[in-house]
């Protein structure tokens, strides 16, 4: 397992390094460097954070799924307060569609005391519109989660650095 630690390569101009176990540094891979990104936003968005903008949520989002090459689905579990209880990474499929199955969703809602749900997921093709399956999908969480008092704020979907809120949209 590598370690991450950021440091300047002194032959270019900004190289991040990686050092692994070994204690010796090499240019980091994007995908050591997306993975190191996703660790910081975890640390920096801990439980008890709160979303206070359809626009934090998308960058934290963004953060989390952006540079996914396998498409994701991942729940926002929040308080009364819309204060963040946990993120989940739930299903993971291939690279146009992850299978998402409600009862699962309802039981981690349930497990953890859940007052709301932000529903994401990400679309590796780089096109952030939903799809029809991605509708109905919405639709049928919904209306299973509300049979257990969870209300569903929001579907965000994201395609690289764009995302497409669903409840922004009028497709919620």
């Amino acid at each position: 397992m590598s370690q991450f630690s950021l440091s300047f390569d002194s032959s270019s101009d900004a190289s991040l390094l990686v050092r692994d176990a070994h204690g010796h540094y090499q240019v980091a891979t994007t995908d050591q460097i997306l993975r190191a990104a996703r660790q910081v936003v975890d640390q920096k968005l801990q439980r008890g954070a709160e979303f206070t903008s359809p626009v934090s949520v998308k960058e934290y989002l963004c953060a989390k799924l952006g540079g996914l090459d396998h498409e994701v689905f991942s729940v926002l579990l929040l308080d009364s307060q819309n204060r963040l209880i946990e993120y989940v990474e739930m299903f993971q499929g291939t690279i146009s569609q992850a299978s998402v199955y409600p009862r699962e969703v309802v039981k981690l809602a349930l497990k953890h005391n859940a007052a709301a749900m932000i529903l994401s997921h990400c679309h590796p093709s780089g096109c952030a519109q939903p799809s029809r399956a991605d509708e109905v999908l919405t639709r049928q969480l919904t209306e299973a989660l509300k049979l257990v008092d969870v209300r569903v704020l929001d579907h965000i979907i994201v395609a690289g650095n764009a995302t497409l809120s669903m409840a922004e949209a009028g497709l919620m």
